[in-house]
């Protein structure tokens, strides 16, 4: 076999290096970038050896399958990369690769006399010049993996998956930012109990506070699942939270994700802080997204209810968003259930949330939860949420989140 620096060893087409330097000095190109669906599967199955085996004969029936004046290269453990310099119609890029997908789906790959692999290939294509078509058409693959494989997708540098990403960009280097100049800081919004008109709760929400201008959470939460930084958030609102409640006696909540579950701190920090600023656990209400399955996890639900023991108290949130999994949330029996916003804010006009708030009423009246009704945004939702016995209100009616703690009581 040839083995030069531009060719790879293994399948004897040309490697990332020659690609590169090939794409360098194009004016115009077409670029198909292939992936092999779930090519982790063969060598977990058969092997190495199998899954280069493979790899060969998938290189070999590239080159038979792509457009005929185009060249092949091996980019990555089990990605290709097909350029065509001639000038082609979106119409024609999208049958081209449709006639490489359908290829594969009718070709087994003969390895053994008796092992006979299917594989599939998804394929990401991009239309310009120099190096930066290849970096779009992983793109292109990447916004295809969210939604199907063994299919194709051409970039579109105005779809929404471009622009999530690029939001994703900027909120990375904004959440790093926050973080260095400490500009994160927590709002109180305050929990009615609508038995006695009083506020006795609060939820403690994170904001980033940049020259005056507050952003919330929805913008900036999954760059922080990105950068690695979920668990650094919650523990600034922990901190800030708890020196905050130590100068009364109101029960507060704070939101905890899954990845501070895994990562398994909460119990040693927040014992920590309750000590630091002497409050008692049972005034600590930790919330936890209707993230059910959540629960059917042996050392997740080991550590929940470890916090429970120590008085830490436990709310799931926003439940009905998702296919909310009854028989364990009654297993579980967390201390509140926050109803989501969304059948709340129509429970005036909409029939079918109606109905889904009072049979969630009805379950949790029958096992002693406790229902904290979201997005209250005016009297008249307030008056319906009393009137289905509804313990807790919360929503901008009532109170929008501050940074300092608002009124005691509401008439």
């Amino acid at each position: 076999m040839m083995q030069t620096p531009h060719y790879d060893s293994l399948t004897n087409v040309a490697n990332r290096f020659a690609l590169i330097e090939y794409l360098q000095d194009l004016k115009h190109a077409n670029i198909f970038l292939v992936d092999i669906d779930n090519f982790n599967n063969i060598n977990n199955n058969y092997g190495f050896e199998t899954g280069d085996r493979v790899l060969v004969r998938i290189a070999e029936l590239l080159s038979l399958a792509k457009p005929y004046t185009s060249k092949l290269f091996r980019i990555n453990s089990d990605e290709f990369a097909i350029v065509c310099l001639e000038m082609m119609s979106v119409q024609r890029l999208s049958d081209a690769a449709s006639s490489m997908i359908s290829f594969f789906d009718q070709t087994e790959i003969e390895i053994a006399k008796n092992l006979n692999i299917k594989v599939s290939i998804s394929v990401g294509i991009a239309i310009g010049s120099g190096c930066e078509i290849l970096n779009q058409a992983r793109t292109a693959i990447e916004e295809l993996r969210e939604h199907k494989r063994a299919s194709f997708k051409i970039y579109d540098a105005g779809s929404a998956f471009i622009k999530k990403q690029q939001e994703n960009i900027y909120w990375i280097h904004k959440i790093k930012e926050a973080f260095e100049e400490e500009r994160l800081v927590t709002y109180y919004q305050p929990i009615l109990n609508n038995a006695t008109n009083r506020v006795e709760k609060y939820e403690c929400l994170i904001r980033i506070c940049e020259n005056g201008i507050l952003t919330p959470p929805m913008r900036f939460m999954e760059a922080s699942k990105l950068t690695g930084t979920l668990s650094l958030v919650t523990k600034t609102v922990i901190a800030q939270s708890f020196k905050m409640f130590s100068a009364n006696e109101d029960e507060f909540s704070i939101n905890i994700t899954n990845t501070d579950l895994y990562l398994n701190f909460l119990e040693e920090f927040l014992l920590k802080n309750a000590k630091k600023y002497g409050i008692l656990p049972s005034r600590v209400v930790l919330e936890i997204l209707e993230d059910i399955d959540t629960l059917n996890t042996p050392e997740i639900l080991e550590q929940l209810n470890s916090l429970r023991r120590h008085g830490f108290k436990i709310a799931i949130d926003d439940f009905g968003s998702q296919s909310s999994n009854f028989s364990r949330l009654l297993e579980f029996s967390p201390d509140y259930l926050k109803i989501d916003g969304s059948f709340i804010k129509n429970i005036l006009t909409d029939k079918k949330s109606l109905v889904i708030v009072e049979a969630v009423v009805l379950l949790c009246k029958k096992s002693n939860i406790k229902i904290i009704a979201e997005f209250v945004h005016s009297a008249e939702v307030q008056a319906k949420v009393k009137e289905l016995g509804i313990e807790y209100s919360q929503g901008y009616y009532l109170g929008e989140p501050s940074a300092e703690l608002g009124k005691s009581s509401f008439a």
